[in-house]
């Protein structure tokens, strides 16, 4: 018996969504506009970003294009982490829904190209299993690290998360 895409990729689909919500349970709520660098998000909209990626993967699971800002329609809005408690319940909820299509989502439908668009012009056009791995799975841990970093110069303590941390167990 061999395994579809989608049974493949929940496995690790999990393990990551299980660290990132470790990172974001840290977020302090007390300094939402700090920020590393003028050039970085600040802490409030890194962590809503982060708490809002897994959107993504129902997004590209129950459609076949994306467009951010359709002409004459509205624009996509950003979420700004408010509180880490609206953060934690915005990110299980995409989760949850995320998590219950990739489950039963088929061979097929995973080779289908998903797109992506901005104003609609495509800006890029994917088989949705490599979507998933990239835009949604290796974005979230691209911006899980952003936001590790951002916690240890909030002198708040970094979760472990593929082995020991700093500060938990670790060197």
């Amino acid at each position: 018996m061999s395994t579809n895409i989608s049974q493949s990729l929940l496995p690790e689909f999990d393990v990551e969504i299980a660290n990132t919500r470790k990172t974001l349970e840290r977020v302090p709520e007390g300094n939402p506009d700090f920020r590393p660098h003028p050039k970085s998000m600040t802490l409030a909209r890194l962590a809503g970003h982060v708490a809002e990626i897994p959107m993504w993967g129902f997004m590209t699971l129950g459609q076949d294009e994306l467009d951010m800002n359709p002409v004459g329609g509205s624009q996509y809005a950003p979420y700004v982490m408010n509180s880490r408690k609206d953060a934690l319940a915005k990110f299980d909820e995409n989760v949850k829904k995320t998590r219950d299509m990739l489950a039963s989502t088929t061979d097929e439908a995973m080779m289908k190209t998903w797109t992506l668009k901005n104003g609609g012009r495509t800006v890029l056009a994917m088989p949705r299993v490599a979507v998933m791995r990239s835009f949604v799975m290796n974005h979230m841990v691209h911006h899980r690290a952003q936001l590790g970093v951002y916690l240890r110069m909030n002198n708040v303590p970094v979760p472990s998360i593929y082995g020991p941390s700093a500060d938990e167990g670790g060197m």
